[in-house]
């Protein structure tokens, strides 16, 4: 079945950088940074390059494969295509529980950075205050 969702140009080159800015810098570079400096010391720096050095293949390979057969779907249609339907499936689905325990880091993150400001309010009414900027507004 061919799909008639067609590709568009639509983000700028602004829209690109902030959202690689909004990627680079989240919830893990500074509270997870935190508790592996204090167990492992200066040897996260080399685990850092390690893991970015392999993200940067992996987005290589990803780019080359977007040039070469250009889709208006998800990453895990590369996997479905090349590795067949169940690595399709299962990259879909693992990127989906990511998103969730990402969110879910974020919101907790989100608590214990406010209480350095704000240490008489509970942390849980952070979360629940992040919480609710990820329901869709009312209309």
């Amino acid at each position: 079945m061919e799909s008639t969702n067609k590709l568009k140009r639509g983000l700028s080159t602004r829209h690109i950088r902030f959202m690689a800015l909004g990627s680079a810098i989240g919830t893990g570079l500074f509270y997870g940074s935190a508790d592996a400096i204090k167990m492992a010391g200066p040897s996260v720096l080399l685990a850092y390059i390690i893991g970015g050095v392999a993200a940067y293949i992996i987005m290589r390979a990803l780019g080359e494969m977007s040039v070469h057969n250009p889709s208006a779907s998800s990453f895990s249609r590369y996997a479905q295509e090349n590795l067949g339907p169940l690595a399709g499936f299962i990259t879909g689905w693992t990127y989906c529980f990511e998103i969730l325990i990402v969110a879910i880091a974020d919101v907790t993150a989100f608590g214990i950075y406010m209480g350095v400001w704000f240490p008489a309010v509970p942390h849980w009414i952070w979360g629940a205050e992040r919480s609710a900027d990820h329901l869709p507004p009312s209309t």
